[in-house]
């Protein structure tokens, strides 16, 4: 059976890096934008449940139907956006508001719309975008050595030898090794888990105009410009082709399936999936699919289990999560750096894409992503427009 057959101890630990990277990197966000429209402990229980039998069931359907690396995540931005756009609003007017960003997110997806943006992003830009994405994490990798000096230099050598030595393995090495080194520090607290299971909370949906205006539309925004835009570039820089409408229509479906019960907003995953889709998820390109539909399954299992969220934070050290994703993500930066900067047409408008999105640059509450492609894109105009004769 091809499944069994593309199956790998890679792909299943790239898999789980990508949920440990998404989770430890801004689950706190969640409980806080809960917390602003004022959830109780069962509702916020409710969202993971709601959050990871989202991205779970769309990472694994997706990639198994398509056979490429689509993986799903829920909106990081959104959630910054609803601690402050919350304030004020009760969870019936925020669910009501979640309803109608969903139906936004299907209609840019059914009608092509924003397929039709994203064609005409050149791919020099796209691999520039993926760069600037995902080289704060090698940044953060790096900086790490000075809070855990041991652990991270460690995981450094164990990643350079397992280059050299087993190329294939080099990041379940590193995780294995940072696991047992932390562990010797005592620093790894897998006991602390609580496994207790989630269960679904439902809310009814109530319309306003204030919290369409303040949420919804805000919502979707930042949804499409930070999350969904660099998500369709990691896949094209990385070589795939899976078509985006039907990608984009499917996370608006997840969204308003699961609102209700606290799944605000799905989108396609950037940094995530750039570890699932790259070579140390597996050498071929054609079996990293298997990497984010293990990702889906873990993603289901926390679902399942909300309470093992906040003890699988606590669990790993903060310096072993930087290092294992920073390293894992060396290979591919560098890939995408390449194809930006090999085209000398393009070269400098992909250069200030780069440079723009790795800056972190924010503005009007939309990420830098964003904004790393319309530089990029208004250099290239400048630089090569011609006046038609």
């Amino acid at each position: 059976m091809q499944f069994w057959k593309d199956l790998s101890l890679t792909s299943v630990v790239a898999g789980f890096v990508a949920v440990l990277v998404g989770f430890t990197s801004s689950v706190v966000i969640i409980f806080q934008a809960a917390a602003s429209l004022g959830a109780t402990p069962a509702q916020q229980s409710s969202w993971m449940w709601a959050l990871g039998l989202g991205m779970g069931f769309t990472s694994a359907g997706l990639s198994l139907w398509y056979r490429q690396p689509v993986l799903t995540a829920w909106s990081t931005p959104g959630a910054a956006l609803l601690v402050t756009a919350g304030a004020g609003r009760t969870m019936e007017e925020a669910v009501g508001a979640f309803i109608v960003c969903a139906l936004l997110i299907v209609l840019a997806g059914v009608t092509g719309a924003f397929r039709r943006v994203m064609d005409r992003v050149p791919q020099s830009l796209a691999a520039a975008l993926l760069a600037g994405v995902l080289v704060r994490f090698a940044f953060d990798a790096f900086l790490s050595l000075r809070t855990d000096l041991a652990l991270v230099l460690t995981m450094l050598l164990a990643y350079l030898a397992g280059r050299r030595l087993w190329p294939r393995y080099a990041v379940p090495g590193v995780l294995a090794v940072g696991m047992a080194v932390a562990a010797l520090q005592g620093t790894l607290h897998l006991g602390s888990i609580d496994w207790s299971p989630a269960h679904p909370v439902f809310t009814a949906p109530r319309f306003t105009l204030g919290a369409l205006v303040g949420i919804a539309l805000p919502l979707f925004v930042v949804t499409m410009a930070s999350q969904n835009l660099p998500g369709v570039a990691v896949l094209r820089a990385a070589g795939y082709s899976a078509p985006v409408s039907p990608l984009i229509a499917s996370t608006g479906l997840a969204s308003l399936l699961l609102a209700p019960f606290g799944g605000y907003a799905f989108n396609l995953a950037a940094i995530t999936a750039a570890i699932c889709n790259g070579r140390e998820a597996h050498e071929d390109p054609d079996r990293r699919y298997m990497a984010a539909a293990a990702a889906g399954v873990f993603y289901i299992l926390v679902g399942l289990l909300g309470g093992a969220v906040v003890g699988l934070i606590a669990a790993f050290p903060k310096a072993l999560v930087l290092a294992v994703a920073g390293f894992a993500l060396l290979g591919t930066i560098g890939s995408g750096l390449a194809v930006a900067m090999k085209d000398e047409r393009t070269r400098e408008a992909s250069l200030i894409t780069f440079v723009v999105t790795a800056s972190g640059l924010s503005l009007f509450g939309v990420a830098s992503a964003f904004w790393g492609v319309v530089a990029g894109a208004l250099a290239l105009a400048v630089q090569h427009w011609r006046p038609a004769r």
